[in-house]
């Protein structure tokens, strides 16, 4: 059998941290390691249980989860992150996805999905909720791109044809079989492209890639 996923959770509300680690741990595969109830605290545990995920709540009193995201962000070979939020659309959470997030996941998620969604983001290999990630992306990303955009190009400029096109998929919150699909490759080619691609962009993770993907304008047409 393989490691149960290890997971922190950080919320300032006690009934949420426990309605999340009763869904995980009767889920199976996972472990809640640590419980925090605000930012700095969070920090602290991540530090020292090393979990796999960490699931924070954004607005919490004292150190904020944007805050909190940033430090467990920095720490040595960091676990993924996942922000809870109850608006998909909030630019505290574009924030976050700014700031190197796997993804967020929404408090009123279904049971099932909120564990799926947790392996998703400890996997590495796909973003929560694609498509309202894509939408938040959009709202918060394309209209303050402008003064960012020669920026974002210029670190496209050594791209090869084919690896903007992916870039371009992952922008539109496309998971690898859909991007494997549109360009007629294997999905183990598709991840090929994708680790390329954070390794020379220097990117944290799919997310920053299609935070990216926008504000060089790849989406406008």
């Amino acid at each position: 059998m393989s490691e149960p996923i290890r997971v922190l959770l950080i919320d300032d509300e006690e009934l949420v941290r426990f309605g999340l680690r009763t869904v995980l741990e009767a889920s199976g595969g996972f472990e809640v390691v640590g419980e925090a109830g605000d930012g700095a605290a969070g920090v602290r545990a991540a530090r020292e249980l090393r979990p796999d995920v960490v699931l924070t709540d954004i607005r919490m009193p004292g150190v904020d989860g944007l805050e909190a995201t940033r430090q467990i962000l920095a720490l040595p070979d960091p676990p993924q992150v996942a922000v809870l939020t109850t608006f998909h659309l909030d630019e505290y959470v574009y924030a976050a996805l700014a700031a190197g997030a796997a993804g967020f996941l929404l408090k009123d998620t279904p049971p099932r999905q909120i564990a799926a969604a947790v392996r998703a983001v400890a996997d590495g290999t796909a973003t929560l909720s694609p498509a309202v990630t894509a939408a938040l992306i959009d709202a918060y990303v394309d209209r303050r791109a402008g003064p960012r955009r020669a920026e974002a190009r210029q670190r496209l400029a050594g791209l090869s044809e084919r690896e903007l096109e992916v870039l371009t998929l992952l922008g539109s919150g496309e998971p690898n079989a859909e991007i494997a699909g549109r360009l007629f490759v294997s999905e183990a080619t598709v991840k090929t492209y994708v680790s390329r691609l954070l390794t020379k962009l220097d990117l944290a993770n799919r997310t920053q890639a299609a935070i990216l993907a926008h504000e060089a304008g790849l989406l406008d047409g």
